[in-house]
């Protein structure tokens, strides 16, 4: 079985500093479709470009490989001159591909992964800039909060006034709360609290871990509700297998990083039952099932489903001592090197579909593929489990 440093190392980094860089406009290109065709004039989104730095930023950091910190200095500079807004703080959703805004929204989400990923390139560099940006951030997301019912937003319009249409894709539900942005301001969170000790930072991570544990997940399967009103009254019906696994770990995380018993407590508890409730998306072959949408299974493998799953199962395993987790997560990890990592081409592919096939109809690279699940589940894998 390939190791998880040869996958980094040998084919998921590789792919990134061989095809990506657009030696052109800066930055990197948008897009390689599902065919390995580049799409040179394929617009720029900032979830790919702050997922790119936050990828090379934490590899550096624990690879140490110099090209790493080169790649990671290249998409905090175009960040940096493109992306931000200026004017009203933020950034700018989506780009053209010679860095000109095409959609100025500030989507909460996109703010949140932004700070992911400033606050891991100043761990890597120690940067000070770095770490002022990040906490420009924090201090950006926590003004536009609901300090009514509490959470986040969805999005707004460039000045951050409220915006009709707050979907973070065509997929999700137009509702002013999800699921998914909360994660992935969780996230950045505990990333910023490693770095900055900050009380104001410390009482919006408690009150986001209680939200999650009291608000989000659902009290009666212990699986994630996804979609919220302002209020907080549930508006979906769906059970997205990827982000129970992955909210499973990235709890257990903001605990630790919070250092006090009593959440530590109850998080692993929501935690477990999480990773629980997630096996009931497990397929024979050993890979995890997509979701669960109106009571009819999506059986679709996608290639960050199997990733984060491999780390949320060893998560699991490492807080509770029970075997099976990590059955489950080596079961992963087998199909991802025979179904999902593509070794002709680079990367890993999109999917596979239902009735087995490569799914080669959505990107290789691009808008929503990124190199953060999979390189952060190798990362994960060397850092915190000891596991090459």
């Amino acid at each position: 079985m390939k190791g998880f440093r040869q996958e980094i190392e040998g084919n998921i980094l590789p792919f990134w500093i061989n095809q990506m860089l657009d030696l052109d406009n800066g930055g990197f290109y948008g897009r390689i479709d599902g065919m390995g065709t580049l799409d040179k004039k394929a617009t720029k989104g900032i979830v790919l470009n702050a997922r790119i730095l936050w990828t090379f930023s934490a590899a550096y950091r624990v690879l140490k490989n110099s090209i790493y910190l080169e790649i990671a200095k290249r998409a905090y500079n175009y960040i940096k001159e493109y992306f931000i807004d200026d004017n009203y703080g933020g950034v700018f959703w989506e780009l053209d591909n010679k860095g000109r805004v095409v959609d100025s929204k500030k989507q909460t989400y996109a703010q949140g992964f932004t700070l992911y990923a400033f606050s891991e390139y100043f761990r890597a560099t120690g940067d000070n800039e770095a770490l002022k940006l990040s906490i420009e951030f924090f201090e950006t997301i926590e003004r536009y909060k609901d300090k009514v019912n509490g959470g986040y937003f969805e999005a707004f319009q460039a000045d951050w006034s409220p915006i009709s249409d707050m979907r973070l894709s065509e997929k999700d539900a137009n509702e002013k709360k999800s699921m998914n942005t909360h994660l992935h301001i969780l996230e950045p969170y505990t990333n910023l609290l490693h770095i900055w000790k900050s009380p104001e930072l410390y009482n919006a991570q408690t009150d986001l871990v209680s939200l999650f544990c009291e608000k989000i997940i659902n009290r009666d399967g212990f699986y994630q509700n996804l979609f919220f009103d302002e209020n907080w009254t549930v508006k979906s019906e769906m059970i997205s297998f990827g982000h129970d696994i992955e909210s499973s770990w990235l709890l257990l995380e903001a605990a630790e990083v919070l250092s006090n018993q009593e959440i530590k407590n109850k998080v692993l508890v929501n935690s477990l039952n999480l990773a629980n409730s997630a096996q009931k998306g497990l397929l024979p072959d050993g890979s995890l099932a997509y979701e669960i949408k109106k009571n009819t299974l999506d059986s679709e493998r996608h290639w960050w489903v199997q990733a984060e799953g491999v780390v949320g199962f060893m998560y699991a395993y490492k807080y509770s001592g029970n075997n099976t987790y990590k059955d489950i997560a080596c079961n992963l990890w087998e199909y991802i090197e025979k179904e999902i990592v593509d070794d002709v081409k680079g990367e890993w592919y999109w999917s596979r579909l239902p009735d087995g096939n490569v799914n080669k109809k959505e990107d290789k690279a691009g808008f929503w593929k990124c190199p953060y699940h999979n390189s952060r589940m190798c990362l994960e894998m060397i850092e915190n489990f000891g596991i090459e």
